[in-house]
């Protein structure tokens, strides 16, 4: 028989977490085991005059190329490398971001109200309220959380400044980590979201992710560890992989910093590998997209050579005519041949279209002929919860698995029309404060009777018909061009998205580009993609000549165009389609 103490101890000890948290001297204080890291030089990315975290955090450093570069010594001086280190040098910065590990409440289109095993924010929550990623540079991640007067949980905030606005998504101060230990307890505490903190960073950046276990204060019986698991993701080193199995896993009161350089493009999620059923059904599922150094070229740059470079030689340029410019081909790590790697991830187009980078332009990859430009990101998480097993997991009863059955149908954790639910459109009433009128996050009132921003991303799109990419030269006028970045992390069922009026071109599968190893493009133009649980789609919506109105993106699986028990709803959004 187990003694008493080895019972109720444990319980006791997660209760008072926050309040021991909390109850620390004003000011930042060490003590625990929260540690929150976020360098601002490595080896890769030493600082100075833009590499690294750049300040203000305001723009990526342009790319001009590989540069290969050489270390004596690490960046704090300590270690000397002998003989020394060489490598290549992609441009990119420090990028670092906080999440919290632990539970929380969301609230479905019909009004009921879902218990989740969720990840949280605790960096960047002023981007994030806002629907944007929370990833940030080192300059504001490290700078001191001054957001407000009070944490989420009405304590006080002791560095609080006094001005900056917990909605600004640009303020420094409301996207700063929390590493104060009653920072992190009275912010990460029931504040989960569905999806959880949005990812976003430039290919050649280095990331670090810090996830910090507050433990699940409605559960206080499960002493669940979590992970982070990149799905998909290139990583060198299984360490990091988050695979508990092969790497390790946080406990409750602990934090552990993964590390990530971004090697390749595209559209990718990620979610905890504890249970892996179990903790995606509840809830722990997010979305990443990675950015393609592309975007960074400096204004009339040609896309091809930036790419393509002197293909890995001293002849290939010389013998074209063209001057020695080093790209993708001229690294080992980047290059692609396909005679001798038949999986290389971005194949060199076929021919140079003279296509020259513009100032802002955007592409999904790295195309080298502008195939995959678009003017703003649209991340879609396809998920599905199944209330029953949601009510069961927030008791002390065991979980039916072989009875699990999604009811309810989510796009970025929310159904329709909650989808579109953002202010000040039509059909919402004036008066309305959920979603919120600043940041259009949808909140949940929780057990504690504080109201969190449990879904902070709608789904609506709105797309102009005339403004936006540069027209091609037999298009008068040209419109939007939306790149639909949907990954699916359901647990049961493959997923289906129609859209009606507005043709879908699909570019990407599982964050590779749809090219051939010769060079070809094999894009799809379709008005119907399906991808199951595990897969991502990249697709680009082009407004350009499509009649101004609302069109719909929406599931023709006829049972998953509802809410529970309710019709109407589940997997669906609008397209707004303007003047």
């Amino acid at each position: 028989m187990r003694k008493p103490y080895k019972i109720w101890l444990p319980i006791l000890l997660v209760y008072l977490a926050p309040l021991t948290a909390s109850a620390q001297a004003p000011g930042p204080q060490g003590g625990g085991s929260f540690r929150v890291q976020c360098p601002t030089a490595t080896l890769l990315h030493p600082g100075g005059s833009g590499t690294g975290n750049p300040t203000p955090a305001s723009s990526e450093a342009p790319y001009t190329g590989p540069i290969s570069r050489s270390a004596t010594k690490d960046p704090t001086g300590a270690y000397t490398f002998s003989p020394a280190l060489t490598f290549t040098d992609h441009g990119g910065a420090i990028k670092c971001q906080e999440i919290s590990g632990g539970d929380g409440m969301m609230t479905e289109a019909d009004g009921n109200q879902t218990y989740m095993f969720s990840f949280g924010p605790l960096s960047g929550l002023g981007a994030i309220q806002n629907g944007l990623p929370g990833t940030q540079f080192p300059s504001v991640f490290n700078s001191g959380y001054t957001a407000g007067p009070n944490f989420v949980n009405s304590q006080p905030n002791p560095i609080y400044d006094g001005v900056t606005s917990p909605s600004d998504p640009v303020a420094a101060g409301a996207n700063a980590a929390l590493s104060d230990p009653a920072g992190i307890m009275n912010t990460g505490v029931l504040n989960g979201n569905i999806p959880a903190p949005l990812m976003a960073f430039d290919e050649d950046d280095e990331f670090f992710l810090t996830l910090s276990n507050v433990g699940m204060i409605m559960r206080p019986d499960l002493f669940e560890q979590h992970t982070v698991h990149f799905h998909g993701y290139p990583n060198a080193s299984s360490f990091y992989d988050g695979v508990p199995d092969a790497s390790l896993a946080i406990n409750i009161g602990g934090s552990f910093t993964y590390y990530y350089v971004a090697p390749d493009a595209g559209t990718y999620f990620w979610h905890c590998h504890i249970t892996p059923p179990e903790h995606l059904q509840m809830g722990m599922v997010g979305q990443l997209y990675v950015r393609p150094r592309q975007n960074r070229l400096q204004g009339g740059a040609n896309l091809f050579q930036s790419l393509a470079g002197c293909l890995g030689n001293s002849t290939d340029c010389p013998a074209r005519g063209l001057p020695a410019v080093l790209g993708q081909q001229s690294d080992k790590r980047t290059a692609c041949n396909p005679a001798t790697d038949i999986l290389c991830s971005v194949p060199i187009p076929v021919t140079d279209t003279g296509a020259l980078q513009t100032a802002g332009a955007k592409y999904v990859y790295n195309d080298g002929d502008g195939s995959t430009a678009y003017d703003f990101d649209v991340p879609l998480q396809i998920h599905g919860f199944d209330p029953n097993f949601h009510f069961v997991g927030m008791t002390f009863n065991p979980e039916g698995f072989a009875d699990m059955k999604d009811k309810y149908f989510l796009l970025n954790g929310r159904s329709y029309p909650d989808t579109i639910g953002i202010s000040g459109y039509a059909g919402l009433p004036a008066t309305a404060t959920n979603p919120d009128p600043v940041t259009n996050a949808i909140s949940t009132n929780d057990t504690d009777s504080i109201s969190r921003p449990s879904q902070p991303l709608h789904s609506l799109i709105t797309l102009s018909a005339s403004g936006g990419h540069a027209c091609a030269a037999t298009v008068t006028t040209c419109g939007q061009r939306a790149a639909l970045r949907i990954a699916d992390l359901d647990v049961q069922e493959y997923q289906t998205l129609s859209s009606i009026g507005i043709p879908m071109l699909l570019v990407g599968f599982n964050a590779k580009i749809l090219r051939d190893q010769a060079g070809n493009n094999l894009f799809i133009k379709t008005n119907s993609i399906t991808l199951g649980g595990g897969e991502s789609l990249d697709v680009i919506l082009d407004s350009t000549g499509i009649a101004p109105g609302t069109y719909f993106l929406y599931t023709p699986q006829l049972d998953h165009l509802s809410n529970d028990a309710e019709n109407f709803g589940g997997l669906m959004t609008e397209v707004v389609v303007t003047q």
